[in-house]
């Protein structure tokens, strides 16, 4: 199941897309895709709900798509975390997950306008596979437990400015944190519809030209073993949502540091999970 949040900012209904393409109108079972739907089975309502034909469809020309869950409690990161991006940076393959955190306020629509900090000389892209937490979680005893607790996946913007990130703070918040740095969407994925989560292509452009392709395969640590770790220490909440690291190709690691400018267009997608598209502004 497809599920997403359209409208206006703060104003989004939530919605289900259907194989065909067509857009449901979940109003009537949920008040907003957020951590007490998740917990509550709020995904088999939805899903019950379109096999009976009870949903009224949405109009979709000129609709606005919102981030697929309201503002999370938490974003957690992790870094580092594909063989090729820390080869790039120059950086060691990290032992353990290199995590940090990443400020909720972040997230917007997958489609919405991107601004660039004031004084920012160096923001980058990252295309990324986000996990979106479906149960609270705490002391997993293992991998083999993660799966039970994830409610989907979605794909994850996680735009940075390496200057404030590397430069600034010995800690990476500053660079990580700055306003819209998280489109997150179009789409929260359920996990038996996205599949095997190490199996999936990232890919990213920037006006145009191929920058990011990835593939999920190339994780240092899978995605299981990221949402076991993470529950070792901080609970993993209904809502919150995990990024789970970048490939190759960032600005960072190519000739000549292409760092994003206003003007500048931004298009990824991961397989399955749809598409984006941000065209970036001077904040």
């Amino acid at each position: 199941m497809k599920l997403l949040r359209v409208g206006a900012p703060g104003e989004e209904r939530p919605a289900v897309r259907t194989d065909d393409g067509r857009l449901l109108d979940l109003y009537s079972v949920t008040p907003d895709i957020d951590g007490v739907f998740l917990a509550s089975g709020g995904v088999d309502r939805a899903r019950g709900a379109v096999a009976a034909g009870e949903l009224p469809e949405l109009e979709q020309d000129g609709l606005r798509v919102g981030a697929p869950v309201t503002r999370p409690g938490k974003v957690i990161c992790v870094g580092l975390n594909y063989r090729d991006h820390a080869a790039e940076t120059g950086a060691a393959i990290p032992p353990r997950p290199v995590v940090f955190m990443k400020d909720p306020g972040t997230v917007v629509g997958p489609n919405d306008q991107v601004l660039i900090p004031r004084g920012s000389v160096k923001t980058d892209w990252e295309v990324e596979l986000a996990v979106v937490i479906g149960r609270r979680a705490r002391y997993l005893d293992g991998p083999e437990d993660a799966r039970a607790v994830i409610a989907g996946y979605a794909i994850s913007h996680d735009v940075s400015e390496r200057e404030f990130q590397l430069e600034y703070s010995p800690q990476w918040d500053l660079g990580k944190s700055c306003e819209t740095f998280n489109p997150l969407g179009p789409w929260l994925v359920t996990a038996d519809e996205a599949g095997d989560p190490q199996n999936l292509g990232l890919h990213l452009s920037v006006n145009g030209v191929k920058r990011q392709d990835g593939h999920t395969s190339d994780m240092i640590f899978a995605v299981d073993h990221i949402v076991s770790y993470l529950s070792q220490y901080m609970v993993l909440e209904p809502g919150d949502v995990i990024n789970t690291g970048t490939p190759a190709g960032v600005a960072l690691g190519l000739p000549g540091t292409p760092f994003l400018r206003p003007g500048d267009t931004v298009e990824l997608s991961v397989d399955g999970l749809g598409s984006q598209r941000q065209t970036f502004a001077q904040a």
